[in-house]
């Protein structure tokens, strides 16, 4: 068999390189449940219909068909792999409304699939860890500055391993649309794409497009980068933004519901993640389905790579016509912020196997002695493999260093007088080597496992 090529777009990890996938995950997780947000897992299918309902999402939908399978084209029995968490999430909540409790705080981690280009963080297959806090019929504004705070502190615990600080973007649909309808655009879902395309096309291009695409005069395409330009981190920000709808007579009750909700969120935010969260007015989130606060997350110094995390207030996403449940949440990026970290030598593992003692075999007869030595050591839940063959010892000593190993246990052996020696172990980073019993030694803490460390 030649030699398979890579497919462009789908990660895998190298055994040190999922540690630190693993150690990213279980770290979210732990903060996610601090909070008392539950696991779910949803199914990787949705009907095809359900993907396209909401968003200009066709384009990257991967379709799913047997090779055979019959009246494959018939439209209600297409599937697709979901492209994000929140579109499954939301018929989740739908079919088990009556046995959930709300508010319902969940988290979700599995792989997602989009159609996109490859290219340095940008993945077609990727892992996404999501929160979200849904409620029945309403849901309180004080969510919405929970749910990035509480990314933030999720993101935050990372920062022990070498994740560089985080930035929380942040505004509000509704300051936006009130805006946007005050200064006289009615193309409001028109205007935010637009508005989106600023950090990848600039401010000259996005212009064009408003005219162009949106009908905006060139005074409207004015006004709305002006308000694009905007950002700050304290309550300032909002008497900005009232000053400049006031010049151009666009202060319209929409406005200023929404200018109350990001202050409130940019006032909590300076108590409890100070720094951390900055209203920006040129986040606009592509999706159609965000209705108030959106988000999008940056790493300080790494502000290229684009967001690794983001999300918003969501109203009509999920509803069956009679009963609409409201929500907001945020998704990590985890194969982006995975990706970063490893690329730029920010994070190592402190070994890329799990095992950290490896039991010599004097001889394959005296198998069964190392085998037992080696449960006795799992059972005091130390990682453990024994070596794949009764070779000299030198060379299994080069084998665990080869493995990343650090210890290397030789069990006792009978003498000339029949007495049993001590079993030892081997330290075979410094060389120093003990004797030790398989019912009491135990590696120090930092040995135990594998660790993820700052590298340098």
């Amino acid at each position: 068999m030649a030699k398979p090529t890579p497919l462009s777009g789908f990660p895998e990890w190298l055994p040190d390189g999922r540690i630190v996938e693993q150690h990213v995950l279980d770290t979210l997780r732990h903060t996610f449940e601090l909070h008392g947000f539950a696991g779910i897992e949803t199914r990787a299918v949705e009907p095809l219909d359900q993907l396209l309902r909401k968003g200009e999402t066709s384009k990257e939908v991967y379709l799913l068909s047997r090779l055979q399978e019959e009246n494959s084209q018939i439209p209600d029995k297409q599937l697709g792999l979901h492209f994000d968490l929140t579109v499954p999430f939301a018929r989740y909540v739908l079919e088990n409304a009556g046995r959930i409790a709300f508010p319902f705080r969940r988290y979700q981690i599995q792989k997602v699939w989009r159609g996109e280009r490859p290219q340095d963080g940008r993945f077609r297959e990727f892992v996404q860890a999501d929160i979200d806090i849904v409620g029945a019929g309403e849901l309180p504004y004080h969510f919405e500055v929970e749910a990035p705070l509480v990314m933030a502190e999720a993101l935050g615990a990372l920062g022990e391993i070498g994740l560089p600080p985080v930035r929380i973007l942040v505004n509000n649909r509704r300051v936006a649309e009130g805006f946007y309808r005050g200064v006289g655009l009615e193309d409001v879902e028109g205007v935010l794409r637009q508005i989106d395309k600023l950090d990848k096309i600039g401010p000259e291009k996005v212009s064009e497009l408003l005219v162009t695409e949106c009908g905006a005069t060139d005074d409207q395409a004015k006004a709305c980068l002006a308000l694009a330009s905007i950002s700050g981190s304290d309550i300032a920000v909002i008497d900005e933004v009232r000053a400049l709808a006031e010049s151009y007579g666009a202060v319209t009750e929409l406005l200023e519901t929404g200018l109350a909700e990001l202050g409130a969120l940019i006032a909590a935010a300076a108590q409890r993640a100070p720094g951390v969260v900055v209203a920006d007015l040129k986040i606009a989130r592509g999706l159609d389905y965000y209705t108030g606060s959106v988000y999008e997350t940056v790493l300080v110094g790494h502000e290229q790579l684009g967001s690794v995390c983001s999300g918003g207030r969501y109203d009509t996403l999920a509803s069956d016509g009679k009963n609409t449940y409201p929500g907001v949440g945020l998704s990590i990026g985890v194969s982006r912020l995975v990706s970063r970290l490893l690329s730029a030598d920010l994070v190592e593992a402190t070994r890329s196997v799990p095992s950290a003692v490896l039991v010599a075999v004097a001889s394959e007869e005296e198998r069964a002695t190392s085998d037992a030595v080696a449960a006795a050591l799992r059972a005091r839940d130390i990682p453990v493999e024994v070596a794949p063959s009764a070779a000299k010892f030198g060379k299994q000593i080069k084998y665990a260093d080869r493995r990343g190993i650090p210890f290397v246990w030789f069990p006792g052996s009978a003498g000339e007088d029949g007495v049993v020696g001590a079993d030892q172990v081997k330290d075979i980073r410094s060389g120093d080597q003990v004797d030790a019993d398989a019912a009491s030694w135990a590696p120090s803490d930092e040995d135990r496992w594998p660790r993820v460390v700052p590298r340098g």
